[in-house]
């Protein structure tokens, strides 16, 4: 992500999920982050897969067209015991990076550990921890709320921290 100085940034995060997919955007330039909205899409969960995927699908593609962030980010997947589980989350996964493509943004993954160190300082922070550091790097009133939203912030912010530092080392070279 390129950005000069002073020049604002719209960052989209995504916390995949087939029950909960939290978002979270930011703008930002060089000194600091402000939040622009955070939430969560929630399909019925008594719906059939596929239904929740559209649901999910069509609620990204919303939040592209009302917030029009430059960068999408996504948390990278976990892999877990459950193989279908991982299998869900990857299809959620590809939802949203295919409703980013759809729009021409281009998408950037991290491991949900790197998000936390960038965040908390450490990898294996607690989502309480995540949620105390999003309040307050962003400045908000209260913790943000559903803890998926909360996530999804915090991979917005780590890739402005990530951004940052690239554009420092090429400022430099």
């Amino acid at each position: 992500m390129n950005q000069t100085k002073n020049k604002q940034s719209t960052i989209l995060g995504i916390d995949p999920g087939t029950r909960i997919t939290g978002y979270g955007i930011i703008k930002t330039n060089s000194s600091s982050y402000d939040v622009v909205d955070y939430g969560c899409i929630r399909p019925p969960a008594n719906l059939k897969l596929t239904d929740r995927y559209l649901i999910i699908f069509n609620g990204i593609e919303e939040i592209i067209a009302k917030h029009k962030p430059e960068v999408l980010v996504v948390e990278t997947q976990f892999v877990q015991k459950n193989i279908q589980s991982a299998i869900k989350l990857g299809m959620a996964r590809g939802i949203a990076i295919i409703a980013a493509k759809r729009y021409g943004i281009p998408v950037f993954e991290y491991a949900p550990t790197k998000a936390k160190k960038a965040i908390v300082g450490t990898g294996h922070a607690s989502k309480e921890q995540v949620q105390m550091m999003v309040k307050h790097l962003l400045k908000l009133a209260a913790v943000p709320e559903p803890e998926d939203a909360a996530d999804a912030l915090a991979l917005a912010i780590c890739h402005a921290h990530q951004a940052q530092f690239t554009e420092m080392l090429e400022g430099e070279i």
